[in-house]
């Protein structure tokens, strides 16, 4: 007897999750899945547990464009507490070292610039980083010692925005790969009174703000109007220029074959993506005058 067709449909499009706390990024897509009944969806960026915020659900052909949005500019809010570091540099950790230790707000301000442009920054313990194939965060909780190494990451700025004597609440733009834990924990070691993260929300990934978000709660509770809420597959190619073909060039790139670009507003070498009658045919690379499609998405036009 065979088994039964999926009834999960045809979904394509980008909804911007506010992932509330207490829910892990693959629990919030799953939950999402289910209520848009799709057939395949992603996220892009991982959110703790204990972090909220911005977290892009692709669906369908949006989730080929998700490497462009994980790889956008990243903003986050966050809480850290002084006197206390643990080893997983945020609440959920084993306290490690404490401090009778206060900083002035100036004192924190004072490092700060320390902590922008291009950085050495060691990864937390409990992160995702592979070592040998296995997650750190699993080596760790095992019981393994894990020792990472430091690497660069850019941080674009990094401010105090409130504070009390023994937190202080920041704000940081940063590129792929930075860890905010890891600059409390360096902060608060530079200070010489320790710290570690209590709060995480995140404002932004890529091209998707906080203030276009939508509540899980909202999502979940108004499901006849759910689709209000998600945006097209080209969301997630917006910071990318834009190539507009002729059916005769969609249909090339469809085949996976090249399109060679004339006139002025071709753009310069670099990720791109085409469209042919407003429709998105394929993202790919501008290199010597021709467009090199890497991946193309399966829309009608």
């Amino acid at each position: 007897m065979s088994a039964p067709r999926s009834q999960r449909v045809e979904v394509n499009g980008w909804v911007i999750l506010d992932k509330p706390v207490g829910l892990t990024s693959t629990q919030a897509v799953s939950k999402l899945k289910r209520l848009f009944n799709a057939k395949k969806a992603g996220h892009a960026g991982t959110l703790d547990p204990l972090a909220s915020g911005v977290l892009p659900v692709a669906f369908g052909e949006a989730t080929k464009t998700v490497p462009f949005v994980q790889d956008g500019e990243k903003a986050y809010r966050f809480t850290v507490r002084w006197g206390v570091e643990t080893d997983s540099d945020d609440a959920e950790g084993t306290v490690t070292q404490t401090s009778d230790l206060r900083p002035e707000r100036e004192d924190v301000e004072r490092l700060l610039p320390r902590f922008t442009g291009e950085i050495m920054q060691t990864p937390p313990v409990y992160s995702a980083i592979k070592i040998n194939g296995e997650r750190a965060y699993d080596l760790a909780r095992d019981g393994e010692k894990v020792e990472l190494a430091p690497r660069p990451v850019t941080i674009h700025s990094l401010r105090m925005v409130d504070g009390d004597r023994d937190h202080a609440v920041l704000e940081a733009e940063c590129g792929k790969g930075t860890y905010v834990r890891a600059i409390a924990r360096d902060l608060g070691r530079m200070l010489g009174c320790h710290g570690h993260v209590v709060a995480l929300r995140r404002t932004r990934v890529g091209p998707f703000f906080e203030t276009e978000s939508a509540p899980l709660g909202d999502l979940l509770d108004a499901p006849e109007t759910a689709h209000e809420d998600m945006l097209s597959i080209e969301a997630g190619l917006s910071e990318l220029p834009c190539i507009v073909l002729d059916r005769n060039g969609a249909a090339r790139l469809r085949r996976g074959q090249s399109v060679i670009l004339r006139g002025r507003e071709a753009p310069c070498e670099g990720p791109a993506y085409a469209v042919c009658a407003g429709i998105p045919i394929a993202s790919g690379m501008v290199e010597a005058g021709e467009f090199l499609p890497n991946r193309v998405f399966n829309l009608p036009f």
